[in-house]
């Protein structure tokens, strides 16, 4: 989010500086896994999540995990979660998370043809597999939600799929194919974008963190990274899973939990994968890139932490051939597992707005799973708000005062 609004910002004509508190080399936008989804409309607050969500509690290889805690934070953020697990939230979010999505995916085909930015980019879709008749009743039914809103998906048979990908054995009932979805290589887009932005002049300030905000009346007036002190005409939170305490510097809420999700690498050599997979009931992404295998998964919602369970990893590695029987990949060693945080807000929209306290205050974050893919629109739409310009799309659904 930081890199995609100092992009169109700087494109707008503005001076921008980027307060990092890393070194950029390994933040969340590195290790996912690399999809563009505008099939992706339905938000994590969902039907069915709460009681599913209890089963995957007792089964430590499970996609999913809440560790259980009497933090404040959570409980609230659990509590607004159900407030949102309903058919209506869901009804009201399709659009807007479609639109975000298709913003995004037509501005990812732009900056594919500027020069220096190879990333990757392939628009052959993605794979949603399913074993069991009642995933596949599911998946059909979103299929068909999701050409209710001009997306372009197909539910295949297990033939079709392989038709598609006929070196790559498969054991599934079918797939939907989310034709409208496509991918590429975060690595080279990340590293595409940092040296655009450093060319253009923006000031990428690293290990910097943001310690103190301070304020007068109605605006934001200087930042502090420890003593060093900043200022700006604007100023925008896009801290991922530290954006709650950036937030909060400046006395104002955006609920997030940081949802934990692991990732490794395997070498494909055969390159018998060309169409990225979801295997559905397994929650695992799996994504050729570069010449390997991505291989990513899990949801842990928990404190910030550098754990690695191995338990969950090695749910992801044992998914995979029941699936792809000729896909069998070692479990990786600790040191080769990414992990990164993904910021979950509690009804499953991000954050895009002015704040409603500060009038030269932009938070963008809280875009879950979708961070990637939502990159370049978020971006877009806080230079638009920031130019005072009408914004491309509405960004009513996603206002970060809605809490």
């Amino acid at each position: 989010m930081g890199l995609s609004s100092a992009y169109y910002l700087n494109k707008a004509g503005h001076d921008v500086t980027i307060l990092e508190k890393g070194d950029l080399t390994d933040n969340c936008s590195f290790g996912n896994a690399g999809m563009i989804v505008p099939s992706h409309f339905v938000p994590l607050a969902a039907p069915g999540m709460i009681s599913q969500g209890v089963k995957w509690m007792f089964n430590s290889k499970s996609p999913f995990y809440v560790k259980p805690s009497l933090n404040p934070d959570l409980i609230s953020w659990g509590l607004k979660f159900l407030k949102n697990a309903n058919e209506k939230h869901v009804e009201n979010s399709a659009k807007p998370l479609t639109e975000l999505s298709l913003l995004s995916k037509n501005l990812y085909r732009e900056l594919a043809k500027e020069p220096g930015f190879d990333f990757g980019l392939k628009e052959n879709g993605i794979l949603m597999f399913y074993k069991t008749e009642k995933a596949g009743e599911e998946e059909a039914h979103l299929a068909e939600k999701g050409r209710e809103l001009g997306l372009d998906m197909a539910v295949l048979n297990a033939a079709e799929c392989k038709a598609l990908q006929p070196e790559l054995e498969l054991d599934v009932l079918g797939a939907v194919h989310y034709r409208c979805d496509a991918h590429l290589y975060p690595n080279h887009l990340i590293a595409a974008l940092l040296k655009h932005l450093t060319f253009k002049g923006v000031d990428i300030v690293r290990n910097h963190e943001v310690t103190k905000i301070e304020a007068s009346g109605n605006e934001i007036t200087k930042v502090f990274t420890g003593n060093k002190e900043w200022t700006a005409d604007n100023y925008i939170i896009a801290g991922g899973s530290w954006s709650p305490a950036i937030a909060k510097l400046a006395n104002i809420k955006a609920p997030l939990m940081p949802g934990k999700g692991y990732s490794f690498i395997v070498e494909e050599p055969k390159q018998r994968m060309h169409i990225p997979a979801l295997l559905a009931e397994a929650r695992v992404a799996i994504t050729p890139m570069n010449g390997s295998l991505r291989y990513g998964g899990t949801m842990e919602l928990d404190k910030i932490n550098s754990r690695i369970n191995m338990q969950r990893v090695k749910g992801i590695v044992e998914s995979i051939p029941k699936y792809l029987p000729d896909l069998k990949p070692d479990l990786p060693a600790e040191k080769d597992i990414w992990f990164g945080f993904r910021p979950s807000s509690p009804d499953g929209l991000p954050y895009i707005g002015i704040s409603n306290k500060y009038k030269n205050l932009v938070l963008a974050t809280g875009h879950g799973m979708m961070g990637l893919s939502l990159g370049p629109a978020t971006g877009l739409l806080v230079s638009e708000l920031i130019n005072g310009s009408k914004t491309t799309i509405s960004t009513v659904a996603f206002s970060p005062d809605r809490y």
